[in-house]
């Protein structure tokens, strides 16, 4: 059929129609639907001739119909057709669990577990007949070795790195007077420190790769600025972050739509484009050059804890830090092992999907690095990546780290649905946008109980697990506690499945191969 084939009969011919009811019955109402459907002419003749879309042209007018559905596609799927387990990143029982914990409302569940408890990869736990209560003296964990004047005791679950700039004022300060009635800490996010994280709550400074709040003109670090405002007394721990795990090697993404003249001024950048980090630190380079660079914030801050943040790639470079720790003598105070499933507001869909290890692997590949090497007792771990539950909390302690950070789940305390729009500007919630009219939506007094509300029902749930398996201490879960089932439908203990290094171990060079090919191929001069 021709375009003038398609325009008689899609356009010309009911609307010659229209005209002849008007003529021939002199109607009003068929004058009302003639002028009603003038726009629509309108439409197709422009689908027809000028359109860029084929569909339009093919099927001018009606082709509408399936980018409106198209549209609301997430919400058909989120609301009516996705079961609560379907979902990702997170499902609507993990969200669920969340709200409710976050309301103070009833979190049990009834008729039995929906997961599939036979699936291969399935995480469980093995329980005692002699459940136990947990000793209130191993609720924190001092964060500080020798070289650390200022040690800090942390709670065992925390607030993980969220920016102002990727959230909102409100939501901000909701987390960290959250924070504050909790007496748990808020990682301020690479972007840097405003007055909506100085509510009260213990604060844990990132310092990214652009530098943000102690940034030269140039965009390097500047060590006077850093000064200045460590000296704050609500920052309790300083984080250099390397990478995170839902972009590695990639650096961080503000889109412009969501930079105001504040979030430019508290970051020293323009609001005509995206802010884009560096992928890598100008500050160092090597191995070496870390841990100078850890040494010289720890002497800048008079003496705060130091560490840094990254997601594991490839196991060599890490074990090159430990080799530099073994040389100079300079040990950072923790390191925050993110994994590759964790979130971000704004990423590469490669970057996301493709790289890191994911955060159980790499929590257990650290803590035995740094068992073999000698330095364990040197230095905290923090396990960042996609904690909903008690559990989640469990399973990282249990392969090796002193605490966890959350931070999605923070967000979903906060309100939010998960609606995927975090790098739009367009959140319906207010959490994570920069739009006055929706962030102004977010009641700050009640969505910091909230947040309080979740840390304290989640912490609590970590305890109860703890004591069902019979330990009254988190110093004593191992990777022995957690049991995964196999191909054959029999179930192996973590450590059964991943071997463990004792003390030392690496120095001797009788480790097993998975550990000993990357430490003699590591070097403290490169990464």
């Amino acid at each position: 059929m021709t375009v003038m084939q398609r325009v008689f009969w899609r356009i010309a011919v009911p609307g010659n129609l229209l005209w002849i009811l008007l003529w021939a019955f002199n109607l009003p109402g068929a004058l009302c639907i003639c002028l009603f459907m003038l726009p629509f002419t309108a439409i197709g003749l422009y689908d027809l001739f000028r359109s860029p879309h084929t569909l339009n042209r093919l099927y001018p007018v009606v082709a509408y119909l399936r980018y409106a559905l198209e549209y609301i596609r997430p919400e058909i799927r989120q609301y009516f057709i996705a079961s609560n387990t379907d979902e990702r990143p997170f499902n609507r029982e993990m969200r669920n669990l969340v709200y409710s914990r976050a309301k103070g409302q009833q979190d049990t569940l009834a008729f039995g577990s929906e997961l599939d408890m036979l699936e291969t990869g399935f995480m469980s736990l093995q329980h005692s007949i002699l459940p136990v209560e947990a000793k209130e003296d191993s609720a924190r964990v001092i964060v500080g070795n020798e070289q650390c004047s200022k040690p800090y005791s942390a709670s065992r679950l925390n607030v993980s790195a969220l920016s102002f700039g990727a959230l909102s004022a409100n939501a901000i300060k909701a987390l960290n007077i959250g924070a504050k009635l909790g007496d748990f800490a808020h990682n301020t996010g690479e972007g840097g420190i405003s007055i909506y994280h100085q509510q009260g709550g213990h604060l844990i400074w990132q310092i990214g790769t652009g530098y943000f709040g102690c940034r030269s003109d140039e965009g390097m670090f500047d060590p006077k600025q850093f000064e200045q405002k460590a000296a704050a007394d609500a920052i309790k721990m300083i984080e250099i972050k390397i990478s995170q795990g839902a972009k590695p090697s990639h650096g961080g993404i503000l889109p412009a739509v969501k930079i105001t003249q504040e979030i430019a001024a508290i970051r020293g950048v323009s609001t005509e484009e995206d802010c884009i980090s560096p992928s890598r630190h100008s500050a160092f380079s090597t191995p070496i050059g870390l841990l100078e660079f850890v040494q010289q914030l720890r002497q800048l801050s008079t003496g705060k804890p130091i560490g840094f943040k990254l997601c594991i790639g490839k196991p060599g470079e890490f074990m090159a830090i430990c080799k530099a720790m073994l040389e100079t003598g300079i040990y950072p105070d923790f390191i925050t092992i993110d994994g590759g499933e964790g979130g971000t507001g704004a990423a590469p869909m490669e970057f996301t999907n493709r790289l890191g290890m994911l955060c159980i692997e790499a929590t257990h590949f650290v803590h035995n690095s740094l068992v073999g090497a000698g330095l364990r007792d040197k230095v905290k771990i923090i396990s960042s990546g996609k904690t909903a539950s008690g559990y989640e909390v469990l399973e990282k302690i249990a392969v090796g780290a002193d605490m966890v950070n959350a931070a999605r789940t923070m967000m979903f305390a906060l309100g939010c649905v998960q609606s995927l729009t975090c790098n739009t500007n367009k959140c319906p919630t207010g959490v994570a946008t920069q739009d006055p009219a929706r962030s102004r939506a977010l009641d700050v007094k009640l969505k910091s109980v909230r947040v309080y509300n979740y840390h304290k029902a989640t912490v609590k749930s970590f305890w109860d697990l703890l004591g069902a398996l019979g330990l009254d201490s988190p110093e004593l879960l191992s990777p022995e506690h957690l049991f995964q089932r196999m191909d054959d439908g029999t179930s192996k203990s973590f450590a059964d499945i991943n071997p463990s290094l004792e003390k030392g171990q690496l120095l001797t060079n009788d480790a097993p191969d998975q550990f000993l090919k990357p430490w003699r191929l590591a070097s403290s001069q490169h990464f």
